[in-house]
Formats: structure tokens, C-alpha cells, sequence
């Protein structure tokens, strides 16, 4: 429950700085550089401009088009960009939002959408993204498509991604590690976290996150 506030533009400017690289999971150590905000110790940052929702049209795991826009309209929404192989970052975010989420009753859980948007998908293809969320919760929308779509739509959030490259051996995708909170109202994006942001933090957010509410 800890908040803070920004102006829209300061905000943009720094959440292009947070950038993450994910060395693949080869069993050495992972690659991990990390850009953060100064002296920020709050889990959600509350925009005062909403973020308008990126104008998607990706592939689900189904092998389906999905129209990001069209089908997560009115509904409470989280999403996060990265990647199956990355070795730390993206599944303890995706496991903490998983744990805190079991925490809403059913028919919140089942209102909330949770949209996991590939950085990787030469290898994130439909089949892996939808086994590897499967461990992690089966309701969390896996979307990958064109690397290009996909960089412009995390761009308009203020998401930096970096094609997958290799280096020193191994797979290296550098991205923006935060998650945006869409209102069900509005369909904006109005709250961010960081990576820092733990399952206690969204345990007692998301009960506010499903109705629209600051957190």
C-alpha cells in the first residue's frame, strides 16, 4: 500500500532509464544490469496523467489474434513485458502477482487480466509461452507477435526493449521491467510498479486495482 505520485512526463522520462538484461538460464550466472529511480522505496507510483493502453494486436497462446485494446476494455488490467528464458527477473514478477492474486475472491481473480507480452518471440512462441504460464498461473494471457510491434507498444508506456543478443555465450534481452495497472474505468494506465514491488505489495493493492482505486 506505500504510493507516490509523479508528473506523467518525469515519470516517462525515468521508466525509459529502468532496463534489465536477462542473461538465458544456462546454468551460470545471469547478466543483470539495472537502472532505478533515486532513493525510491515506494512499490506504486500513481500517475496523475494516466498511460494510454498500447494499441496491440499480438498472437495468444492459442495460437489467436489478440486485440489487447478490445479485449481487456473494462477490466481491470496488469501488464508486463519479458521473457520464458529470462533466469530471474520476469518469473518472480509473474510468481509474486500469481501469489498475491490468489488472495482476491473467485470472481475477482477471474475479472482481473494479467498480459504477459513477450520480448523474445523468435523463442517465445505460442506452445512455450503458454507451457512455461501454465506453471505459473494458466489465466495469465501470454501475447507475442513482430518484435517491432511489439518494442512501439512497450514504448508508448515508456518500456525500453532491446532485440535479444548474444553475448559472452549467452542470450541477452535487455527490457523495462515494470508493470502497468490499467483501471477498469477508465482503461488507463494509472498506477506502475517496479521490479522491487513483492507479493505483500500487490497483496494489498490488488484489491484496489480491480475496482479502479488508488492503491
Amino acid at each position: 500500500m506505500r504510493t507516490k505520485k509523479f508528473a506523467a512526463a518525469a515519470l516517462l522520462a525515468a521508466a525509459t532509464l529502468t532496463l534489465t538484461a536477462c542473461g538465458s538460464d544456462d546454468g551460470s550466472s545471469p547478466v543483470t544490469v539495472v537502472s532505478e529511480e533515486a532513493g525510491s522505496e515506494k512499490a506504486a507510483t500513481v500517475l496523475d496523467k494516466p498511460f494510454e493502453k498500447p494499441d496491440l494486436v499480438l498472437t495468444d497462446t492459442r495460437g489467436k489474434s489478440y486485440d489487447l485494446r478490445k479485449e481487456t476494455a473494462g477490466k481491470p488490467t496488469l501488464v508486463y513485458f519479458g521473457y520464458t528464458n529470462c533466469p530471474d527477473v520476469c518469473p518472480l514478477t509473474m510468481n509474486n502477482i500469481a501469489i498475491a492474486k490468489k488472495h482476491l475472491p473467485k470472481a475477482e481473480q477471474d475479472a482481473l487480466r494479467v498480459v504477459f507480452v513477450t520480448t523474445d518471440p523468435e523463442r517465445d512462441t505460442p506452445a512455450a509461452l503458454g507451457k512455461w504460464l501454465k506453471g505459473i498461473d494458466p489465466q495469465v494471457i501470454g501475447l507475442t507477435g513482430d518484435f517491432d510491434t511489439i518494442q512501439a507498444g512497450a514504448r508508448t508506456l515508456g518500456i525500453s526493449i532491446d532485440p535479444p543478443k548474444k553475448e559472452k555465450g549467452k542470450v541477452v534481452s535487455a527490457h523495462g521491467t515494470q508493470v502497468i495497472a490499467f483501471s477498469p474505468k477508465t482503461d488507463g494506465g494509472y498506477v506502475l510498479y517496479g521490479e522491487d514491488a513483492t507479493v505483500d505489495d500487490y497483496t494489498a493493492d490488488l484489491p484496489k486495482l480491480v475496482k479502479g482505486e488508488n492503491p
